[in-house]
């Protein structure tokens, strides 16, 4: 299978033969809409999709650029030379390189021989990737960039570069994600999101192959534990408990959230909430009155009207329209 899957890579692209026989530039409106060129992930993947694998054109120079998303470049085969902020790097088979969505980068034209898969990542994705690293593990360089990531406003360009060709649990999980992508069935969406989410505990599993940059700072360690704790305690999440749990004035803590997030405590609980109950809406054995209990709330004119704001339907027509038969 590995054979077959090399052949078809191997392969050009309409895009690659475009390349080769015309002008040999990249064309900016495959890739975005906008003056500045930021890739943007609605020319590449559908809008349900939170992942998807590309493989990098070759034989023309990429100029510098940004994406909305989070790329992971990963060296199938051959090497990637490209230039991230100011740092050159060179990538070789079995190696990967994590981009966050406010890196700039520029790639050096691949030859042939040069197979190099983009694994494109909708930031969202990684709000699920919160409940696999515990808050024991919260100075690893994975959460640093997670939350770089996921709130958009620390507006700080991050990569993350792992030589990790010769470690056999990560390569085998990127040929898992390949193959999924590349070859769907019934459960791929599922089993690419296990994979992803096994993928980052093994990164994180080795960081002695990790190229480290930046280091974590306490405030980016404390807002992730705060996270962590809305996605484990959402139903009776409070401020004041979580400042006495990281030994914090609420204040402090509040301020920061804000500061980092751009959202208020209050705010982060209810997005959590209202999430949570908009999957358990789809299930019409429930009650709402149940789930409005089971998410936190007494009081369901209140959480009729948030819910509305957000979703812009009432809870009961969110079921008529979404809710199992």
């Amino acid at each position: 299978m590995a054979a077959d899957l090399y052949n078809q890579l191997l392969q050009e692209t309409d895009e690659e033969k475009s390349i080769l026989q015309l002008d040999n530039m990249v064309k900016m409106d495959l890739y975005t809409n906008q003056g500045d060129f930021i890739i943007q992930s609605e020319k590449l993947m559908d809008p349900e999709e939170m992942i998807k694998v590309r493989k990098h054109t070759r034989f023309v120079d990429f100029p510098k650029h940004k994406h909305d998303y989070i790329e992971m470049n990963y060296v199938y085969r051959g090497k990637l030379e490209q230039k991230v902020g100011d740092v050159p790097i060179l990538l070789r088979k079995g190696e990967l390189l994590l981009l966050n969505q406010f890196i700039e980068h520029e790639i050096k034209a691949c030859e042939r021989e040069d197979i190099i898969i983009n694994f494109i990542i909708r930031p969202q994705f990684f709000e699920y990737i919160f409940t696999y690293l515990s808050a024991e593990n919260a100075e690893n360089n994975i959460n640093d960039f997670l939350i770089n990531s996921l709130f958009e406003q620390t507006q700080n360009g991050q990569f993350l570069y792992y030589a990790v060709s010769e470690v056999e649990s990560i390569q085998q999980l990127i040929q898992k994600i390949m193959i999924e992508i590349m070859r769907p069935n019934t459960f791929s969406q599922s089993s690419i999101k296990l994979y992803m989410g096994l993928l980052m505990i093994e990164l994180v599993k080795h960081t002695d192959k990790m190229r480290q940059l930046d280091d974590s700072s306490i405030q980016q360690q404390l807002i992730i534990k705060s996270l962590k704790y809305i996605e484990e305690n959402y139903q009776t999440a409070s401020l004041y408990e979580l400042a006495n749990k990281l030994n914090q004035t609420h204040y402090w803590l509040s301020k920061n959230i804000k500061k980092v997030t751009n959202r208020t405590f209050k705010a982060l609980l209810q997005e959590k909430r209202l999430s949570v109950a908009r999957d358990l809406l789809k299930n019409n054995e429930i009650a709402i009155s149940t789930i409005v209990e089971q998410v936190g709330y007494d009081n369901i004119s209140y959480f009729y009207r948030i819910f509305k704001s957000k979703y812009g339907m009432t809870p009961k027509q969110f079921r008529m329209k979404y809710g199992s038969t």
